[in-house]
């Protein structure tokens, strides 16, 4: 018998708390999934996740009676959140499929913790342990798998893709995350043949996962393989030939800097330097206003890494400056924009206006010409800008008294 480690999160007297109220007079409760598989694995858990037999109004009912706030997060699907001591834990009542069209289920509530765990992905996602004694239930051999590095679909793989077509993507992430050694062979040919139904797909879904994936510390070889497998050519077909060159350069860059891993600075690695097709790609998987304008301000500026890294930023922000220069420069350029933010010119058009030229244009090009000078003598203060202002103004009084004269 297998039994999970005695590890910190066991201990929180929130869990307690909710493992108490949903144990009484002959309720269950087990802890599933993630937090079961990544503490066998000695990984940080983040979310503990639990199932019970209860339905949704009885788990609402016990919670409440015991003075534990309820979140009826996705109650029509037999999730509640329960918030306990500061502890946050979603609570699913046991279900089974009813109907599957690869989009979406609709879902019975049942009293079988194998038919719950029937319903799951993967072999090794389908672990449950009891809170109090930890120890864990195993119908499909998770164990094992997780043990071995293999990530494999529970049953038949083609069915469990056609119940859900996004598991095509997450089985790659999973075996880039858990996986050792070559892909399990039936999950592997099942998400290959599936392809194609990654176009059914919600774009805002595909986007999650692709996230996800380009987020893992080092994700070159999962990525390689989705080329290889066709799944790109279906999601991304915008993917530039020379992405694999281009990605490992950002990856060696990211960590010689030292900067946190970030999922849109590694798909801006994947798209060519263009940004039209940077706004395309953003439009079609749904992304923000801001992460359109960031892909393709990047995609624009991808050869613009001799002008200084503060200049670049000024131009379209520090984030996008220094993803340029880890894609495509070095990453010693990003050390001077460390701890640095975009200041702002420290003079306004009332300010030349003061020094008497008259308002219209050329107080417009004074300040145009101001600006161009203090970005290209990296941001000096006040004074500086100042005298340069005075320099133009001169300038400009001895232009038009050289036209008088004339």
């Amino acid at each position: 018998m297998t039994v999970l480690p005695d590890t910190e999160w066991r201990k929180r007297p929130g869990l307690h708390r909710i493992v108490a109220a949903l144990g009484a007079d002959g309720g269950s409760v087990k802890i599933v999934g993630g937090a079961v598989r990544d503490t066998l694995l000695g990984l940080a858990v983040t979310d503990v996740d639990l199932a019970t037999p209860l339905l949704p109004q009885e788990v609402t009912r016990r919670l409440a009676a015991a003075d534990i706030k309820v979140i009826p997060t996705g109650i029509a699907h037999g999730t509640v959140t329960a918030i306990a001591s500061g502890d946050h834990h979603e609570i699913t009542t046991l279900r089974h499929d009813v109907e599957t069209d690869g989009r979406r289920a609709t879902i019975a509530f049942a009293d079988d913790w194998q038919d719950d765990a029937a319903r799951r992905d993967f072999t090794i996602n389908a672990l449950y342990a009891d809170p109090e004694t930890g120890e864990i239930d195993d119908w499909f051999g998770g164990l094992d798998d997780l043990k071995n590095g293999r990530v494999r679909f529970i049953g038949d793989a083609a069915t469990r893709i056609a119940e859900d077509h996004l598991r095509i993507l997450r089985f790659y992430r999973f075996a880039a995350r858990f996986g050792r050694g070559d892909l399990d062979t039936p999950s592997h040919a099942a998400v290959v043949a599936a392809r194609q139904s990654l176009k059914s797909l919600s774009r805002e879904r595909i986007a999650d996962e692709l996230t996800k994936i380009l987020a893992l510390p080092d994700p070159r070889a999962i990525v390689g393989q989705m080329v290889a497998d066709g799944i790109f050519a279906v999601m991304l077909p915008e993917l530039d030939p020379d992405f694999a060159a281009t990605l490992g350069r950002l990856i060696a860059n990211e960590q010689a800097a030292g900067v946190p891993v970030a999922s849109q600075r590694r798909l801006a690695a994947l798209l060519p330097a263009d940004p039209a097709i940077a706004e395309q790609v953003a439009s079609r998987l749904r992304l923000s206003t801001r992460q359109r304008k960031y892909l393709a301000a990047v995609a624009g500026h991808r050869g613009d890494t001799a002008r200084p890294v503060r200049q670049l930023a000024h131009a379209i922000g520090i984030d996008a400056a220094r993803d340029v220069h880890l894609i495509a420069g070095e990453a010693a350029a990003v050390d001077a924009l460390a701890d640095w933010q975009v200041p702002l010119l420290p003079i306004k058009g009332g300010d030349i206006v003061a020094r008497g030229i008259a308002v219209g244009p050329d107080v417009a090009r004074i300040l145009k010409a101001v600006e161009a000078a203090w970005v290209a003598e990296d941001f000096p203060g006040p004074a500086r800008v100042a005298e340069l202002v005075a320099e133009l103004v001169a300038e400009l009084v001895d232009q038009k008294i050289g036209r008088i004269s004339d």
